[in-house]
């Protein structure tokens, strides 16, 4: 329950904000914190996961509504919003329908460091103007830097005194009581001080007036579906990465991992009901979610209690929210964003493997340069390129036995003592073999088969787990190359039986029929050794 206020305290506000974003009234953010999270937090898998709305949804709302209605049309401006979240939350079920939650699988766990990193530093460098009390038209990451060094010479230092205050309280309580509600705290004492010392009259801005009321029933309207069905798809598609991302980025060890399919349903009904209430599109919020999972949440409580407090404040405490210092609000989402970047994981990846950590900063460059969705998507295709590269390019070992057992592991230095068997030659690749890496599995295997000269060359596909039919025919040539020119007999080890199965019903296993087939590679060097033995 006191997570579900605390993060109230960062989600009301904020909400408040991404409607202005949106270029929609500021009731429509507290419809959007109202209905969704509570949907979300009936339906969805993720304990932690704060469902309103973000950043990157506002400005692509905003992106879909410019033009379509006038800015001074409300009505129009309402339904337009209702049916733009109604198509985003029937695209969402759809794609449940289609059970296409595996998308969901592409994101890796270094990918999902650098992308809590990358959004941190960008949420971050988004509030500081809050808390110097500057103002400038937001671009671009490298432009909002510049522009924030520019302005710092304009900076309300009274509004610099507040923020100040705020993050010293926030990050002391956190310090010396940890259990205590600290951002709910430290933004009751920044209303208390605009409330007591009148702080407005030295410049301290404040939320503003919100209205106060119930959401009225909206319906949306098919003629504008046409229009808005293409924005509608990339919002759904920003609205399932992001959830699923803060959902899988803020999950603990022994709790339930976010189930990508059902999460696809509890933000798409979520959607749906909002749009019926005034709610714009939404999704899982970062920020929100961080403030959830650190203030002490374990269950979807903490989301019912926050759309409660959303539902209060609609009806009571509208006026007092209002009284909100931006520069508060600030620092309390600077103070939780920061724990988002942990330069320690990063090092963790780059001991383990430094490919991954290049994913890593790949995801965080692209957050912080080209948006969130963008930075994801980038992140994506780099690890897809590099598992595909890692694919074509599969390893292929020569084995040789530990003296006085039967295990046979790739040759090294660091084994010279390992037996081999003249006129036996072992090698064994690994993973799948199909149309892209079949060639070049190909060309590793015929240097040793030219420096030894064997007699019979053992395939051992124990960890061959796909058997793909151009790979198949590959191998076909090859083994009656082999065996027509070089008098070279190829023996296969270890397939499994769908493997196994294919190659019987193929030309090659009329070729090679029982004899030249073995369960294991200790079976076909006995029969290699009794062979040589006249046994």
């Amino acid at each position: 329950m006191v997570a579900g206020l605390t993060v109230a305290a960062v989600v009301i506000p904020k909400a408040l904000a991404y409607a202005t974003i949106a270029g929609l009234p500021v009731q429509v953010g507290l419809y959007t914190a109202f209905i969704p999270m509570l949907i979300y937090a009936l339906l969805g898998t993720s304990r932690v996961l704060s469902v309103s709305t973000t950043t990157t949804i506002a400005i692509l709302v905003a992106t879909a509504l410019e033009g379509l209605v006038s800015a001074n049309a409300t009505a129009n401006l309402a339904t337009a919003s209702a049916t733009l979240t109604l198509l985003v939350g029937v695209i969402l079920i759809v794609a449940r329908l289609l059970r296409l939650g595996f998308v969901a699988n592409f994101i890796s766990e270094p990918v999902l460091i650098g992308f809590k990193a990358g959004v941190g530093i960008v949420i971050v460098v988004d509030q500081v103007p809050k808390l110097l009390g500057i103002h400038f038209h937001k671009g671009s990451f490298l432009h909002n830097l510049l522009a924030i060094g520019h302005g710092i010479p304009q900076a309300s230092w009274t509004t610099v005194a507040v923020g100040a205050v705020m993050i010293g309280l926030l990050v002391a309580m956190e310090r010396l009581l940890p259990r205590a509600p600290a951002p709910l705290i430290a933004v009751a004492a920044g209303i208390a001080g605009v409330s007591l010392f009148g702080l407005s009259a030295y410049g301290v801005a404040t939320v503003g007036h919100v209205p106060t009321g119930l959401p009225a029933l909206t319906l949306p309207d098919l003629q504008m579906m046409t229009a808005l069905w293409p924005p509608a798809l990339g919002i759904a598609l920003m609205s399932f990465t992001e959830t699923i991302a803060a959902g899988r980025a803020f999950a603990q060890s022994g709790e339930p991992t976010p189930q990508p399919n059902q999460e696809l349903f509890a933000t798409g009904v979520a959607n749906l009901a909002g749009a019926l209430f005034g709610a714009m599109a939404a999704g899982g919020g970062t920020t929100q979610t961080a403030v959830n999972r650190l203030s002490g949440a374990r269950s979807q409580l903490s989301g019912l209690v926050t759309s409660l407090a959303a539902l209060g404040t609609m009806l009571l405490l509208a006026p007092l929210i209002g009284l909100m210092p931006e520069a508060a609000l600030a620092a309390v989402v600077i103070v939780y964003s920061v724990g988002l970047i942990q330069p320690a994981e990063f090092w963790e990846v780059l001991k383990v493997r430094r490919t991954e950590f290049i994913w890593a900063l790949v995801a965080l460059v692209g957050v912080v340069l080209v948006g969130t969705l963008e930075g994801i998507v980038v992140a994506i295709i780099v690890s897809l390129v590099a598992l595909a590269y890692q694919v074509s390019d599969p390893p292929v070992y020569v084995l040789g036995r530990k003296p006085g057992t039967n295990v046979f592991r790739p040759q090294s230095t660091e084994h010279p003592e390992d037996e081999t068997f003249p006129g036996m030659l072992m090698l064994k690749p690994e993973g799948r073999i199909f149309f892209a890496n079949a060639q070049r599995i190909g060309e590793k295997m015929w240097p040793p088969i030219i420096s030894t000269k064997p007699k019979v060359v053992v395939l051992d596909f124990a960890d061959v787990f796909d058997f793909e039919f151009t790979a198949l025919k590959m191998l076909t040539k090859s083994e009656k190359k082999l065996r027509e020119e070089e008098g070279v007999m190829v023996w296969l080890v270890g397939l499994n039986p769908d493997v196994l199965a294919m190659v019987r019903r193929s030309p090659l296993g009329e070729t090679l029929g029982h004899d030249r087939m073995f369960f294991n590679m200790e079976q076909a060097v006995a029969r290699y050794s009794a062979s040589r033995t006249g046994g």
